[in-house]
């Protein structure tokens, strides 16, 4: 098979869809790489890392997309990048449809056969394996940018995260206890800070409570616990996630009033529409806002600021299944594991995952042909 690898082109994305090291593995297996020049030289892998290991270094987005059989990314498909797109050509990476009408259109209209990252399930119907390394990036960079905004020239009230012998540490609520929620709880007890996980699974709490051990106050999530927290924390999280679908909105804004003035709170559900109401998506290039005195941190690609990390954690988790789709094909590799084909959101014109299809109001088709065939 020949696989595509283009520059990202993302405000700020410097992670790329596959390193040296993983187009290795591709060639011994038989496969043909194009990677577009310099899709790699953000993190440091020149082209001439590329070509050591059997690449094919191309000039252009276009002809990657023109010629490969397998298109693999990091992000989800710009305007332009859809319009590239051809009938039955596979895509693999985030798409993240839920909150994304336009790129569902795109997709549909393309006929590709695209596949998302973060609706693979584990082999057991549990967990999100290719989700999972960025959502742990994402909770722990959550506290890091929450307590850089926290400084009262950022907007923030001025609370440093740890406190100080006399001080009180900052108080921070995160809300979800998932993959997420559990690295951002790791790093803001690791800190010193006040922290408080609210959770609505008993399973999970129990869990939280057996590892954190009193450093974390695990509570369960309802609307009086959300309102009580949320009006004397200094810092708020958002870490809630519906495999596939809408964020739910569980902070409102008539809520924010209710708040100290510099809270702040980081979003990290945003590429699912968000958790907040008055979240929009933002960039690392201007990645805050205030609404009612409370900064609001919503950048879309939060695990991009560490893109040497990103990507090398996406691509350990990636690899096997891209392999996967390159050496069986994907009829084959989708049919063969029903964990596997949840992955797939958009089929030759067709919305194929229930969850995505339901956020957009359109109809969905859970065995296309093509896939049947």
């Amino acid at each position: 098979m020949l696989i595509g690898v283009p520059k990202e082109i993302k405000t700020l994305e410097y992670r790329v869809g596959l390193v040296p090291s993983s187009v290795k593995e591709f060639v011994a297996n038989g496969h043909e790489v194009l990677v577009e020049t310099d899709a790699g030289v953000g993190i440091n892998f020149m082209d001439a890392h590329y070509e050591k290991v059997g690449a094919k270094i191309v000039g252009s987005a276009a002809e990657i997309f023109e010629k490969a059989d397998m298109i693999i990314k990091v992000k989800e498909p710009q305007a332009n990048e859809c319009k590239m797109l051809r009938e039955g050509q596979v895509l693999f990476t985030y798409l993240h449809l839920a909150a994304d009408a336009e790129q569902a259109k795109g997709l549909m209209e393309s006929g590709s056969v695209a596949i998302a990252y973060e609706t693979v399930t584990g082999h057991n119907g549990r967990g999100l394996p290719l989700l999972e390394p960025m959502s742990e990036i994402a909770g722990r960079l959550s506290v890091q940018v929450g307590a850089y905004n926290l400084q009262k020239h950022m907007g923030g009230n001025g609370r440093l995260i740890g406190g100080v012998p006399g001080v009180k540490p900052a108080k921070v609520l995160i809300i979800g206890g998932g993959v997420s929620g559990f690295h951002a709880a790791q790093m803001a007890t690791g800190l010193g800070a006040n922290v408080t996980i609210l959770e609505r699974n008993n399973e999970r709490m129990r869990f939280l409570d057996e590892y954190f051990h009193g450093r974390a106050n695990i509570v369960y999530s309802n609307i009086e616990t959300l309102e009580r927290f949320a009006q004397s924390s200094d810092l708020i999280i958002g870490a809630v996630l519906i495999p596939g679908a809408s964020a739910p909105r569980l902070i409102s804004k008539s809520m924010l009033s209710d708040m100290q003035p510099g809270t702040v709170m980081v979003d990290i559900a945003i590429d699912q529409g968000g958790c907040f109401e008055t979240s929009k998506p933002t960039t690392h290039a201007d990645p805050t806002y205030i609404v009612d005195g409370v900064v609001h941190y919503c950048v879309a690609n939060m695990p991009g600021a560490v893109p040497l990390t990103s990507a090398l954690a996406l691509n350990h988790s990636v690899l096997p299944y891209a392999l996967d789709l390159a050496n069986k094909g994907w009829k084959e590799a989708l049919s063969g594991s029903e964990a596997f084909r949840l992955g797939l959101n958009v089929c030759h014109g067709e919305i194929t995952h229930e969850a995505v299809a339901e956020a957009l109001d359109l109809d969905f088709n859970p065995q296309p042909a093509a896939l049947a065939a």
